[in-house]
């Protein structure tokens, strides 16, 4: 009877630390996703990835875009850290910094690259947050 029991713990302990491992695989799936918690942009190394494939960018235009990433991922950190912002002003601030990168991506990629750039951005502003709320409400009759 005793070994019956212990057996049967040991079951039950196993179960419980294969479950524990697999709900923390998830957790850490989960924040590495897409752009972390709450479903944020997506991180340097992730736009890398999709504006290599998507652009074909070369082995020289890999570091000039990387940095030019990074340099608007630390602006826009610095915006959205700031709570004296309410959320409009936070876009007003961070439109100026969107122009930016896009000026100097124009720089950086070849005429038919940047036309796919632009397409990209144009499609992620729609899906992105606030992409489809800035359109105003239908009226009611």
């Amino acid at each position: 009877m005793k070994k019956l029991s212990l057996v049967a713990a040991l079951a039950l302990g196993g179960l419980l630390a294969c479950s524990m491992m697999a709900t923390a695989q998830n957790t850490n799936a989960t924040k590495e996703g897409k752009g972390g918690k709450r479903g944020g942009p997506p991180s340097v190394e992730q736009q890398m990835e999709r504006l290599t494939t998507e652009l074909t960018l070369t082995d020289a235009q890999k570091p000039q875009v990387k940095a030019v990433l990074e340099n608007t991922m630390k602006q826009r950190q610095a915006i959205s850290a700031d709570t004296s912002l309410d959320r409009q002003q936070q876009r007003e601030k961070m439109r100026p910094i969107m122009e930016e990168q896009n000026t100097k991506m124009k720089g950086i990629l070849t005429a038919d690259q940047f036309k796919k750039y632009e397409d990209m951005n144009q499609r992620r502003g729609k899906k992105g947050p606030g992409g489809e709320k800035d359109a105003p409400a239908p009226k009611a009759p």
